[in-house]
């Protein structure tokens, strides 16, 4: 394939996969050297990409597989234990616009952004590219080369971690959960 083909068609995925290395890494100069090594390997391999392909889970999984093998990515996080325990879901509450509203969202939303960053990689990864990157179960079951239930299992644990961190419930085991610095915009 020739270089103008994965240059259109790579180039639009910058922003998207910068984020997501940002979310990973927790480090600007971190994110940056990530996706740089992303569009070389992938630059390298684009003989084995195969036309017709999801080219955007392909990248992902590039990104991905180089994290995991950097020293800023699986090798420095802790891994996390499986837990199957089931947590009753919190009721909503429904507001009309008012400036104490957009004040407690805007809370709301540095609150989530700093739960993210607590949460182990395999469940901040899955919750990012389901919920931010807006990928289908199957496109996530891609870029982390786990079969679609496993994606679903773990992206309900990392919503349920997600729920114990922004209440306050966290379990003993979380003390052990690597934190990284919130991405800032």
């Amino acid at each position: 394939m020739n270089p103008e083909f994965f240059e259109s068609a790579a180039m639009p995925l910058f922003d998207q996969l910068y984020n997501f290395a940002h979310w990973l890494t927790g480090d600007q100069s971190d994110a940056e050297d990530l996706v740089q090594e992303t569009y070389a390997k992938a630059l390298k391999g684009f003989r084995s990409f195969e036309e017709g392909t999801n080219l955007r889970a392909w990248m992902y999984r590039i990104l991905r597989n180089s994290f995991l093998t950097s020293r800023s990515g699986l090798k420095a996080q802790n891994m996390a234990v499986l837990d199957e325990e089931d947590t009753e879901m919190s009721a909503l509450t429904s507001h009309s616009v008012t400036p104490e509203f957009l004040l407690l969202r805007q809370e709301g939303a540095h609150r989530v952004m700093s739960g993210l960053a607590v949460l182990p990689v395999a469940y901040r990864e899955v919750i990012l590219l389901c919920e931010i990157e807006e990928m289908s179960y199957k496109e996530i079951s891609q870029v982390l080369a786990v079969p679609i239930g496993t994606v679903m299992s773990r992206l309900a644990r990392a919503r349920k971690m997600l729920r114990q961190v922004l209440t306050g419930k966290l379990p003993e085991k979380a003390q052990k959960w690597t934190v990284i610095k919130t991405p800032s915009r």
